[in-house]
């Protein structure tokens, strides 16, 4: 992702798993969370109107070969 020029990339799996890069582990933690905010931003523009109930169920994040860590969208949107 390029979120400081508006620009998020991200791709989906047959489930509907979405898969985008937000950052290396070497980011600094502000860093992090300003780019995994701009993708969920983007993710809610992205919804289709016609798209009902809760669009984005469920936040996880990981290394590429790591374990995932749920997170809590509220703690990130705010």
């Amino acid at each position: 992702t390029n979120a400081k020029a508006g620009q998020v990339q991200f791709r989906t799996d047959k489930a509907g798993i979405i898969h985008c890069p937000i950052g290396k582990a070497s980011f600094e933690t502000d860093a992090l969370k300003e780019n995994l905010l701009a993708l969920v931003e983007a993710l809610d523009k992205a919804k289709p109107s016609s798209a009902k109930g809760q669009y984005l169920k469920r936040l996880t994040l990981s290394t590429t070969m790591g374990p995932g860590v749920k997170v809590d969208r509220t703690s990130v949107v705010g």
